[in-house]
This record gives C-alpha cells, structure tokens and sequence, in this order.
C-alpha cells in the first residue's frame, strides 16, 4: 500500500511540477514576442543601440522556456497519453525561438551595431565590398540556425501533433515566421555570396544587361529592347557598351542548338533573333543565347547576364529621386513606365528615335544611381523587384550559378514542395506589336483532394482583358498596334497563354465559361503544360481554367509564378470541389 501511495504522491508531484513550468515557459516565450517585434522595428529605423538591448534580453527569456521544457521530468511527461504531444510541441517550439534568438537575433544585431549605412550607398559610382564580405559569415550562420529551427517545427510527431487549439494557433504562427525568416535569411546570404562577386570583387567583370519590355510579353517578361554592359571592378561600375534590338541579324543557323521540347514551343526563333531569346520561361538558357549573339556581335564575352524591366527602373527612382532626361523630361517612379513603355512610341513613331530615347534613359539612370541613393530604399527596391520575378540573374561561373539556382533571381520553372504546388503562368505577345500596355492580366489558384491515394487537383484560371480604348485602332501608332502586320487587326490583342503543372502532374485539359475547349496539350522539360492563343478586340475579357492532377500526394498551398507585366499581379485564391468540371 505505501509503494502505492508513494507512486500515486510522485506522479502528482510530477503533474505540478510539470504544469508549473509549463505556465512558467509560457510567460518566458509571451514576455519575449513584443521584443522580437520591437527588435526588428529597431533594426528597420537604424536604432541599433535599442536593437541589441532588445535582442539580449529576447535571448535571456527564450533560453530560460528552453530550459523550462527540457528537464528530464518533462521528457518523461511527454510519454504520457493525450498530455504528451502538447508538451512535445510547447518543448520544440521554445527549444526553436532559443535557437533563433541566441543564433540568429542577437549575432544579427551585434553585427548591424558596427555597420554604418551609408556603406551600401553607392556614392562616387563604386560600393564598399569589404563590409558586404566580412558581415556574410554572420548572415550565413544566422541562416543556418533559423532553417534548423524551422525543420524542427516541421517535422512529423511535432507539425502533425494533435494539440490543445491555443497551442495549434501558436505553433502555425511560429512555423510561418520561421519560414519566412528562412527564406529571407537564406536570400540575404546567398546575395551576400553573390554580390562581391558580381562587383568585381575578384577582378573585372562584364554585365550583360538585357532590357525587357513589358509591352510586348515573353514569358520572362517582356522583348529584350535594348541592351548594355555594365563593367564592374571592386565595387565601381561603369557602363561601357549599348545596343538595341535592332542591331542584332537574324542568325542562321540559330546561335545555339536547342532542345527537343523548346523548339516545339517556341520555335527555332529562339535562338536566331535576340528579341524572342526570353520566348523560354528558363532564364539560364535565355541568358546562354543572349550572351552569344552579344558575343558575334561585339567579340565581349559577358561572365554575366541580368534581365530588368521599366517597372525595376521605376522602383530605383524611389531611392535616387527623380532625374532629368536629355529631352528635359523628368523620369520619377510615378511616370516611368508610362513614359518609357507608353508615351514614347506617341512621341517617336520612327524605332530608331524610340532607341535614342531608351539608351539616353538607361544611361542617365544609371549616372543617378552612381552619384548616390538611399541604401534603405536601393535594397527595397532590388528586393521588391527580386520577389516580382522582375530581375533575374544568370553567372556564367558554375559556383556563382549554383547558388543562384536556389533563389527566384534564377529564373528557372516552377518548383514545387512537399508543402506548396506551385504552378506556373506564361503570356507570349503574338501581335507583334507593343499593345500588351493595355493588357490586364488576373490570375487565380487552388487545389482539392478528391482521391483516396491524396493526389490533388489543381487548377488555374487566367483572365485577359483588352483595355485598349474602343478607337484604338485609329488613336494609337501603327507602331503600337502592328497595323495588321502579322494578321491581328489592329487594336485587338493577340497573346499565347501556356500554364505548367509540376513535374509528371496529368493534364485535366482547359476550360472557359464551364465548357471544355480545345488546347494545346504538351511537355517542356518534364513539366506537363497546356497551351491556348486568344485574341480579344478592345474592351473583350476572356477567363481559361486549367487543370491537373498531381502526380505525387501533397498537401500545402497553390501559388503560381507568372509572367511579370506592367502591373503587379495578385493571384487571387479559386475555390474548388470535387465536382468541377474538369475533374
């Protein structure tokens, strides 16, 4: 009987010592979330001081919840039925914001501490490199903490655990900050990596910058319109070389050999004119081409490529300020894309006026963001560019490109998770003109489980409208609407639309207004894609919905990656069931 009783007395002891620390932890983590907040807010404003007063002591209460919910009385409790799991969850999740806090905020703020912005501006045409060189250690080990963090909370028995609702709240929440702390982090470092280098940290190197203009769509974004190269060594840079589209022949036989499935795209077109080298939705093989016809043409051989489009040009102008053109216009971000993808073929109806007009506002761009800007507003304004698909990046050194592989900056089709589908959304122009400005894109996504072996249906709808005034055959320049040139009347808008399903997904086929329509079933790389052309007189809208069926189970969310336009594309959310018509 007392061996009994002695057993009955420790597990209750046990129980209050367990619940008492668990309510202790969990004011430990609450005390230490408004000052991740606040250390952050501290970063953005520059307060460094504040920043890492807060950081410290965020590390102090995190530490002590670790502390809290590792003791071996608590890893026992964790055995018991219905009580375990929660404790196993509120164990991870306390052991992760130690992790972060101690490996990742407060090195992070230390660091920030001794950094002066000014540094990043690039003042007299050159960036100091030294102190992007010595503070990546610190964001690469920051990273790394944060990523094992992250893992820790998605991993089975902790993302999976069937926990209290308070608890579940708590976890998401966590969970979605780590991941995306990890995907900023990771960005940082590798840009970190990338950055000196592309500077000429190393030695000379020759940019090749490819122009895109969204008013006449490629998959990548828009027609390369005008291009240069911009030569970097220890952080100056200068531009030293311009072309336009124009100066470029047709090459036959194209430049290089292209694969099986891209010919069948997109023709060998690709490869023979410089404007339809972005026609691929694979940047690397774009920016191959590209780097070869410059090649023939000048006898440069670029150790990179960067593509941009007029909406980068006008997020840079909110860190230089306005700057005035050669023609006394005055460029801002307010009117850039208007002016340089709209106005200007108003303005110059001769191509070659239109050329003189670009490369004087690359170049007075350029000589802006040179003399100096904003570092604060320069990083958010590359970064929202980065996220937008906007700027794309190709190294022809193999380590350089292997670290770019992992980012956006890429360019490469879409790639999927075991937690996120993600399709992909790309518009060719086939009107052979630059009527795309009037363009207005929607986009929407989502899936549904509907089979026992947890495949998912997906699917996309995409909404083209012509915006074009109804007199827009007369009102605009023949150079804007084609004048007929390639069979579109002129006004109306002829675009090819191609949507990628993830690697070995089945094609549902392609629908609008709930019945089924003819398309274009093909592959591309291992992807399985559908292909529709539309053509729409000004004012006419037309929605497509496309489908696929997953290879693999998975759960998680549809995103899509798509064309960049001149507006920012929000995909809306597409609610689905089993019912659909295309399942």
């Amino acid at each position: 009987m007392l061996g009994v009783f002695l057993v009955a007395l420790a597990a209750v002891v046990a129980c209050v010592w367990v619940v008492v620390r668990g309510l202790q932890a969990s004011g430990e983590l609450v005390r230490a979330v408004p000052l991740a907040e606040s250390a952050k807010a501290a970063l953005v404003a520059q307060d460094f001081e504040t920043a890492q007063r807060d950081a410290e002591a965020l590390a102090e209460h995190a530490a002590s919840a670790a502390e809290l919910t590792s003791d071996p009385v608590w890893r026992v409790a964790e055995f018991v039925p219905s009580l375990g799991a929660n404790l196993t969850v509120m164990r991870e999740a306390a052991a992760s914001v130690d992790r972060v806090a101690s490996g990742a905020v407060v090195p992070l703020a230390e660091q920030a501490a001794g950094l002066d912005p000014s540094m990043f501006s690039p003042a007299g045409g050159r960036i100091e490199l030294q102190p992007l060189i010595d503070v990546q250690p610190v964001v690469a080990g920051a990273a790394e903490e944060v990523a094992a963090a992250r893992e820790a909370m998605t991993q089975p028995g902790v993302a999976d655990a069937d926990v209290i609702g308070p608890l579940a709240d708590a976890r998401a929440e966590l969970t979605g900050l780590l991941t995306e702390t990890d995907q900023s982090l990771d960005a940082l470092s590798r840009a970190l990596t990338l950055g000196p280098a592309l500077l000429g940290a190393e030695g000379q190197r020759d940019i090749l910058l490819l122009f895109q203009n969204n008013a006449e769509l490629r998959s990548l974004g828009g027609i390369p319109g005008a291009l240069a190269v911009v030569r970097t060594e220890g952080g100056g840079f200068d531009l030293v070389a311009q072309r336009s589209s124009q100066d470029f022949p047709r090459y036959d036989p194209p430049v290089v050999e292209l694969p099986t499935d891209t010919r069948a795209l997109w023709g060998d077109n690709t490869a023979r004119y410089i404007q339809n080298v972005t026609f691929t939705p694979d940047f690397p093989m774009a920016a191959t081409i590209a780097s070869e016809m410059w090649k023939r043409e000048t006898g440069q051989t670029p150790s990179a490529v960067v593509a941009l489009d007029p909406v980068t040009l006008s997020y840079l102008l909110r860190a230089t300020g306005p700057i005035t053109l050669p023609t006394g216009d005055v460029l801002d971000a307010d009117n850039a894309v208007r002016l340089l993808l709209s106005d200007v073929y108003a303005r110059y109806p001769d191509p070659a006026e239109q050329d003189l007009f670009f490369a004087a506002a690359t170049v007075s761009v350029m000589d802006a963001v040179k003399q100096g800007a904003d570092p604060g507003a320069l990083i958010t304004a590359l970064a929202r560019a980065g996220s937008e698909r906007r700027v794309l990046i190709w190294s022809a050194v193999p380590d350089e490109q292997a670290v770019l592989e992992q980012t956006t900056l890429a360019g490469l089709r879409p790639t999927s998770t075991d937690d996120r589908m993600t399709l992909g959304v790309y518009l060719n122009d086939m009107t052979g003109s630059k009527m795309d400005a009037h363009l207005d894109v929607q986009l929407a996504a989502g899936s549904v489980t509907c089979r026992q072996d947890g495949r998912r249906n997906a699917a996309v709808e995409v909404t083209l409208t012509n915006t074009a005034p109804p007199d827009a055959a007369t009102a605009l320049p023949a150079y804007v609407t084609g004048g007929g040139a390639f069979g579109v009347a002129p006004g109306n808008i002829r675009t090819s639309v191609h949507v990628y399903g993830p690697p070995g997904s089945y094609n549902l086929g392609v629908s609008s207004s709930g019945e089924r329509i003819p398309y274009h079933p093909t592959v591309d790389s291992g992807y399985t894609l559908s292909g529709v052309d539309v053509e729409l007189s000004p004012g006419e809208s037309r929605t497509f919905r496309f489908g696929f069926l997953a290879e693999v189970p998975g759960k998680g969310d549809t995103v899509i990656e798509s064309t960049p336009t001149i507006h920012v594309i929000e995909t809306g959310e597409l609610a689905l069931s089993c019912e659909d018509a295309l399942w």
